[in-house]
């Protein structure tokens, strides 16, 4: 077998079998490319690749200054593509299991204060249909703690209001379920009745919660938009977007004591250590505190 028949029973397995979304596979295939153009030009089948030939493509990636994240994530990819040739009795070692992963710099995202949403809702005149429904997506993203793409792909049907809850599709389809706060909960509702209903809603853009004023589904842009146009009005200077809404809602939780698997199941990570970010934002909280409030922290 060719690399490409390897690679495209690759990708049959990635679609059908893990049922993973296009810009997962995507991202898979893409990462699978830089091993290929290794390999090919000097004879190298998949079945003949090992740990060494690894280790001198990260060196390559490395020295033209690829991110370490991006270099996890190809590692993450040849991992995967290895162990289907494993599980199909291709190979019988995985040689991306030898790998270690290039660690990852510390990333503590900026955080909005409660004040600050309030700040930004205050710029929005409710007398105007857009800027009606800009205060309800933040208060949304902030209440719910929704990924942008989740926002503006929600459905009405995915709104259940008796039980205060949103059912959301995250990255690969999966379905979650999110509590959605009475204060959020009835702007929605109010945005739905009276704003919504006299837009010219277009055919095929009827179920979308979110819509442009032409009656369209609101785009990611327009959302990125508008939250750094609100930012910017009520004078902030943090690095302010729609994500910046869903950090602030995972770290007021972490902060107050909510239990880390809780948020992991409310922000729909997959991995329990993606959601422990906020336990360090919830340390440098307590140190902050500290520092400004106890006596001995302000002497030096």
């Amino acid at each position: 077998m060719s690399w490409q028949d390897y690679i495209t029973d690759f990708e049959t397995h990635l679609r059908l079998e893990r049922n993973l979304s296009d810009n997962t596979v995507q991202a898979y295939l893409s990462d699978l490319s830089h091993l290929r153009r290794w390999a090919e030009p000097l004879g190298v089948q998949p079945t003949a690749v090992t740990p060494s030939h690894l280790r001198h493509i990260l060196a390559q990636l490395a020295d033209i200054h690829v991110a370490q994240s991006t270099q996890c994530r190809v590692i993450s990819g040849w991992r995967s593509f290895f162990h289907m040739l494993v599980a199909d009795n291709i190979i019988a070692d995985n040689p991306a299991d030898y790998l270690e992963m290039p660690s990852r710099p510390k990333h503590l995202p900026d955080v909005l204060s409660d004040s600050d949403i309030q700040a930004m809702q205050a710029t929005f005149d409710l007398s105007l249909p857009g800027p009606a429904r800009n205060n309800v997506i933040v208060e949304v993203l902030y209440g719910c703690g929704l990924r942008v793409s989740e926002l503006v792909n929600l459905k009405l049907s995915n709104i259940y209001a008796d039980e205060q809850m949103l059912q959301v599709i995250g990255k690969g389809d999966k379905e979650r379920w999110v509590p959605i706060n009475p204060r959020a909960l009835d702007l929605l509702m109010q945005y739905i009745t009276y704003n919504r209903s006299q837009l010219p809603i277009q055919r095929g853009q009827e179920l979308y919660v979110f819509l442009n004023l032409r009656g369209h589904q609101l785009s990611r842009i327009a959302v990125f938009q508008f939250i750094k146009e609100a930012a910017a009005k009520a004078g902030i200077t943090k690095n302010v977007s729609p994500h910046s809404l869903r950090h602030s809602f995972a770290t007021e939780l972490v902060q107050n004591g909510a239990d880390l698997r809780a948020v992991q199941e409310m922000l729909g990570h997959e991995n329990l250590a993606t959601t422990e970010i906020y336990t360090h934002l919830s340390r440098q909280y307590l140190r902050d505190t500290i520092s400004t409030y106890h006596p001995h922290y302000r002497k030096h």
